[in-house]
């Protein structure tokens, strides 16, 4: 399970660190593609491809629109020595990340934040939207 959220500095080539406990679970392969609320999503090879294989067993009409979300903006990152990925600029210009970034590891995949959207999106999520989510999810 990926897990855990981290701070990273992104530089001006788009080439950031990619944080190495989530490195070390993902492996050095990776596949970036559009996120939802104006993340990035990142996922191992095999995970994408499952994915993929998920997307295409749906119906024609409900595949097309989330394939091209999230097949064809999808792009390969392979970290370099220094354990960095870089981020196409398409990819940073949607999700708004410029000198910054907040990276989440959320169960299955990792998420790329600008950090003031991150911090947006979290403030929203009081106790009560908590205990709300937890009685549906039956706990």
């Amino acid at each position: 399970m990926l897990k855990g959220t981290y701070e990273q500095s992104v530089d001006a080539k788009g080439r950031m660190a990619f944080p190495a406990k989530l490195r070390e679970q993902m492996g050095e392969h990776l596949v970036l593609t559009r996120g939802t609320d104006g993340c990035i999503f990142v996922y191992t090879e095999q995970a994408f491809g499952d994915l993929a294989g998920r997307l295409n067993a749906l119906r024609m009409a409900e595949r097309i629109p989330l394939q091209r979300a999230f097949i064809a903006s999808a792009v390969d990152a392979e970290t370099d020595k220094q354990g960095r990925i870089l981020i196409p600029s398409r990819l940073r210009a949607m999700a708004g990340i410029e000198g910054e970034a907040v990276v989440c590891g959320v169960d299955d995949h990792c998420e790329i934040w600008e950090p003031g959207r991150w911090e947006s999106i979290n403030s929203g999520f009081t106790d009560d939207v908590l205990m709300e989510a937890l009685k549906g999810a039956e706990f």
